[in-house]
Formats: C-alpha cells, sequence, structure tokens
C-alpha cells in the first residue's frame, strides 16, 4: 500500500476536489475535508506568494488534511510557489500540465504523494515513468485546462489498462451516479471540481456561481481564446473548457484570428471583465456537469449529495 492509497482510504467519501485556480481557496478545501473527502488549493500561474500563503494558512487553520494543486509549466517563473505550499505539510500535491521530475525529490523529502493530471495515453505514460504516485484522467468534458482530446470514459478504461497504481477521475463526476459508474470501472475517486466551484465556500464570486448554477450541459465550449485574450503563455496543448458567452461566441473557433487581432487594450478589457465578473466577456471555468448543479450548496452538502453511490453500485450487483 502507498501513502497514495492510505489517504484515499482514510476518506469517508471517495471525492477529491479538484485545485480550481480562482475557486479552490483554502476554505474550500477545509470544508472538502472536513465534509469527508478531501480538498486541495489551487495555485494558479498568476498567483503570489502571499495569497497562497494566505490560503494554505486558512486550510491548516482548520487541523484537516489538505492537498494543493501547482502548474509544472509555469512553476519555474516562481519556484518559491511551491516551497510556501511545502511549509504548510500537504499530504497530496498535483503536479500537472508540464515535467513533475523537477519537482519530485524536494516533494518526497515532505512525505506526500503526487498526482498528475492526463488527458492522453502518451501523458499517462509520461507522468507514470515520471514516478509519480497516482494519475488524475480528466477526460474532455471537465471544466478548466487539460486536453480536450479524449472523453472521461474512453480515456478511463485505457488508462486503467496501464497501471496498478491509484487512478483519480475528473470530468463529468457530478453525482453519486456518475461516481458510482468510474468507481466501478475500477477508479480509486472521484476528482471533482464543478460543483464545489458553485459552493458557498468557493472563491468565485457569486455572479460566477450563479452562471455555473443557470448553465446546461450543452453550454460549455473547450477553447483556448480566453489564454489568448489574457496572453498567458499556457502550453498550447492545453485549452480550457468554460461556460459559452458572448466572447467566445465571437472567438472560441477562431483562435488564430485572435493570436492577432489581440491588442494591450483588449487584454486590458479582459482582465478588468474578470475583476468586475462580467460573465458575459470574461471565463467562468466548469465542465458539462455545470447541468447536474442546480442549486446553490455547502461543499458539505454536495459531499453528502454523493453519499448514495454505494446504492448504485449494488444496484449493479444483479449482474454478478
Amino acid at each position: 500500500m502507498t501513502g497514495l492509497d492510505e489517504i484515499l482510504d482514510a476518506l469517508r467519501v471517495p471525492v477529491v476536489g479538484a485545485p480550481m485556480a480562482g475557486a479552490a481557496g483554502g476554505r474550500l478545501a477545509s470544508a472538502i475535508s472536513a465534509g469527508g473527502g478531501l480538498g486541495l488549493v489551487g495555485v494558479g500561474n498568476t498567483a503570489t506568494v502571499e495569497q497562497v500563503r494566505s490560503e494554505c494558512e486558512i486550510a491548516a487553520r482548520s487541523g484537516e488534511r489538505f492537498g494543493a494543486g501547482l502548474m509544472c509549466w509555469s512553476l519555474p517563473q516562481n519556484p518559491a510557489l511551491l516551497d510556501v505550499v511545502l511549509e504548510f505539510e500537504p499530504v497530496l500535491l498535483s503536479l500537472s500540465f508540464g515535467d513533475p521530475r523537477p519537482y519530485l525529490p524536494k516533494v518526497r523529502e515532505t512525505g506526500a504523494a503526487v498526482v498528475a493530471q492526463v488527458g492522453t495515453r502518451t501523458e499517462a505514460l509520461d507522468a507514470l515513468d515520471a514516478g509519480v504516485d497516482g494519475l488524475v484522467v480528466r477526460g474532455s468534458e471537465g471544466g478548466g485546462h487539460g486536453r480536450g482530446v479524449v472523453s472521461t470514459l474512453p480515456l478511463l478504461q485505457q488508462i486503467l489498462d496501464l497501471t496498478d497504481r491509484p487512478v483519480l477521475v475528473g470530468g463529468g463526476v457530478a453525482t453519486a451516479r456518475g461516481l458510482a459508474a468510474v468507481l466501478a470501472a475500477g477508479a480509486a475517486a472521484g476528482w471533482v471540481g464543478t460543483p464545489f466551484a458553485a459552493c458557498e465556500e468557493s472563491l468565485f464570486r457569486p455572479e460566477l456561481k450563479e452562471a455555473v448554477i443557470e448553465a446546461d450541459t450543452d453550454q460549455t465550449v473547450y477553447t483556448r481564446a480566453f489564454d489568448i485574450a489574457q496572453r498567458f503563455d499556457w502550453p498550447t496543448i492545453y485549452g480550457g473548457r468554460a461556460l459559452a458567452n458572448a466572447f467566445t461566441d465571437e472567438w472560441a473557433e477562431r483562435t488564430d484570428a485572435l493570436e492577432t487581432a489581440v491588442t494591450e487594450d483588449f487584454t486590458a478589457r479582459m482582465k478588468q471583465a474578470r475583476v468586475d465578473a462580467d460573465v458575459s466577456l470574461a471565463p467562468v471555468y466548469a465542465g458539462e456537469s455545470a447541468g447536474l448543479v442546480d442549486r446553490p450548496r455547502t461543499a458539505a452538502e454536495v459531499l453528502a449529495a454523493f453519499e448514495p453511490f454505494r446504492e448504485h453500485l449494488r444496484s449493479a450487483q444483479r449482474w454478478l
């Protein structure tokens, strides 16, 4: 049994909160852990040391175990972010969107388990070769950044045949039925983002939470347009799934044209839209499961709604 196995076995509800930058702060992470799952603090590419320390302090103050997620592609720009996170002794780190190898020795010294989000078989093989303790299979229907190539169930089946290390699953896991489905297939836990993004404890502004609640399953779009507009240096293999809005209506399928259309004023307007929570222009990162989020809830209420997963697993026993 690995350290990751022990972490997952200790959960009352086999759910890990995805480390959503801009949504998953210390309050949400600690609430998920208190509710029987495991919460993670999201560390985005624009995060500062002071912001990360503040959110980790909030999570640590609760006395609950928690973890954090960092982006390997942007860590070289501010390596102190990892140092700050490790000061608070997280039990689990997600090192994704790039090569985790340079950071594993430092993390191993702390005893934290490490997972990496993958969206293709090739990414999974590379992460396993790097030596991570487990994988997060994130299908194309998932919210936020990732690969937009393969949907959750085909990818999960493919990855489970590659490894006996724990595999967590994100992308469409938003109800007890969805959780039961991936557990029955062989997953170790769900990796849940969108339902928590709309929670009371989320860092999302009220306007963004309401937009998630009002959205249907067919009202998201996968695109690089928001990153191009904000001049973020995300690797081009990663887009992001967000709620469709007036901006994506115009630019989601025209990213080549957007590359040349972006000006400093354009970028400033996009960044101001985020400050103003203008959901017609700013990104609201959420997955297709937004259509399954129908009302404001606390993290504890979201976790309680997952608890009947055992009943759904039992219903499959008729075939045994």
